[in-house]
């Protein structure tokens, strides 16, 4: 009888434990809510280590390779100034085309910085890194930028790129001749649209590059959006979140 109050006692001490979780403890969906939360969190920390992470390679870029490579390119210059006549024809040809070679790289190497994280876009934020896109475009690109506040860092490298591959885009397929960015925030949400007027049918899945920039707005919970019927328009609308 002992034994058995005892192993009686044990049973419904499990028992009552399994009722207690079940009846104070959270639901199902409260666990599930909570792994959400826990995993958004995990995927912002992850994106914001990715574009600390591309800073950091765009800082030792532009003050390592890039600087050597500019003294390079002025050591090539100078030495051809400086010998002058002295030097032979093919000597003067190699000198020549190792310092076209070094501006090449130079110029390539800056692109790729651009890339990466642009500088300006960290020191002036997005109305003036998207001024110098523009600007570089080599079709007329209608620009308004309405931010009461900046974004994060991460909304901004987004939108930004973004911003970049959808014009790249436009120059390589829309045949299009102008185009026109818009980008505002409504309470916390970042409102990016980039219209442009080419022949449109546009898809994300024939390899454009959308695809890809569907991907980089969904890691931050991102909405990505392409209407593109055949004729034209083609309009990319992105709503990034300003809470991260």
């Amino acid at each position: 009888a002992l034994l058995g109050t005892a192993w009686l006692i044990g049973a419904l001490a499990r028992l009552d434990t399994r009722n207690a979780v079940a009846l104070l403890g959270p639901s199902r969906e409260e666990r599930l809510a909570r792994r959400v939360e826990d995993l958004t969190e995990s995927r912002a920390g992850v994106v914001d280590a990715a574009d600390e992470e591309r800073r950091r390679i765009e800082r030792d870029l532009h003050d390592g390779a890039q600087q050597r490579l500019v003294s390079m390119a002025v050591n090539l210059g100078l030495a051809r100034a400086t010998l002058g006549d002295r030097l032979s024809d093919e000597a003067r040809a190699v000198i020549d085309e190792a310092h076209r070679e070094a501006k090449e790289a130079i110029a390539e190497l800056s692109n790729l910085v651009r890339g990466l994280h642009p500088a300006v876009l960290e020191d002036r934020g997005l109305d003036a890194a998207l001024s110098g896109i523009a600007a570089r475009a080599p079709l007329p690109v209608r620009l308004r930028v309405e931010l009461p506040a900046r974004p994060s860092a991460t909304i901004e490298a987004v939108a930004y790129f973004v911003v970049s591959e959808a014009l790249a885009n436009v120059v390589k397929h829309a045949q299009a001749a102008e185009a026109t960015v818009t980008v505002e925030r409504f309470g916390a949400r970042l409102l990016v649209v980039i219209a442009d007027d080419g022949v449109g049918g546009a898809d994300p899945a024939a390899g454009t590059g959308l695809a890809g920039l569907a991907k980089r707005v969904a890691s931050v919970d991102g909405t990505f959006s392409v209407s593109s019927p055949p004729g034209g328009p083609t309009i990319v609308t992105v709503e990034l979140p300003c809470a991260l």
